[in-house]
């Protein structure tokens, strides 16, 4: 039987330490509009589902995403084949001003995101950042909000590209339980030093879920992966995406090694510069 992933709890939510990344799925590649739309030609119903399927069959039965209908649809065909539910942090965006598109005010998306069955509800950075108020180190109008995602049955967290979000929250006592932070060997993406951003998912008091771990494909996966989980706490997790199945069995086989501190054993690629090695001339 495969060894499937161990877990942590998110308000009183059992969660797999690794959840799913969609950026890979939906075209979000952080490289070239060439590489973006690569993406979104090669991926379909069909191979969603068998990327799904594998982190189902492993445990990773927890996905970060924005729903789309390609993407909802091979979400329900990977369910049914793996014979159990995905649990859902769906990351949405709505309007902060009045005017907006009516299918974006607050109220109607956060409607969409309880009847698509998320279990939790993390505003994107475009929600959160906006509503950063660095002058007076507080999130404004957040209770509105997270009250709105209670009165619906969903869990509220916040996701944000800055640091400060997680500070200010834990000052304010948010009615959240979990943050997205981006965090990776790099420093890709992120507004301060590593180092601080460590300490800072050190002292948070709700779970962190890290994203952009091997920064968007500029880190080898052991790489990035061996510094998000060797320096996070145990109640933390990690969000990867990938692209094909054999991805996703790689990702969650060397994310088990580095937990176990086993050496990893996945097959490693090998070009003309490594046939030395192989004993093959």
């Amino acid at each position: 039987m495969a060894e499937m992933f161990p877990r942590t709890t998110v308000g009183g939510v059992s969660v797999p330490r690794l959840i799913i990344g969609t950026n890979w799925f939906q075209g979000a590649s952080h490289t070239t509009v060439a590489k973006d739309n690569l993406i979104r030609g090669y991926q379909t119903r069909e191979r969603l589902a068998d990327i799904l399927t594998v982190f189902l069959d492993r445990g990773v039965d927890a996905i970060l995403w924005v729903p789309t209908p390609e993407l909802d649809l091979a979400l329900r065909d990977a369910e049914q084949r793996a014979g159990r539910p995905m649990i859902q942090f769906i990351n949405p965006w709505f309007n902060l001003v009045p005017g907006g598109p009516a299918d974006e005010e607050p109220d109607v998306v956060l409607d969409r995101c309880r009847e698509r069955g998320a279990t939790f509800c993390l505003p994107h950075m475009r929600v959160t950042d906006a509503l950063l108020d660095r002058r007076h180190e507080v999130i404004c109008d957040l209770d509105r909000y997270t009250q709105m995602i209670r009165e619906r049955g969903m869990i509220p967290g916040l996701s944000t590209h800055a640091p400060e979000t997680v500070i200010y929250a834990d000052r304010q006592g948010a009615d959240v339980e979990t943050y997205i932070q981006i965090y990776n060997a790099a420093g890709f993406l992120m507004h301060i030093e590593v180092d601080w951003v460590m300490r800072l998912i050190r002292d948070a008091r709700k779970p962190v879920m890290v994203i952009k771990p091997m920064a968007a494909g500029r880190l080898h996966p052991l790489v990035g992966l061996s510094f998000v989980w060797n320096t996070i706490r145990v109640q933390d997790m990690v969000c990867a995406g990938t692209m094909s199945p054999d991805e996703a069995k790689e990702i969650v086989d060397l994310s088990l090694d580095i937990l176990n501190r086993r050496n990893a054993d996945n097959p490693l690629q090998v070009t003309r510069s490594q046939y030395t090695f192989l004993g093959t001339g």
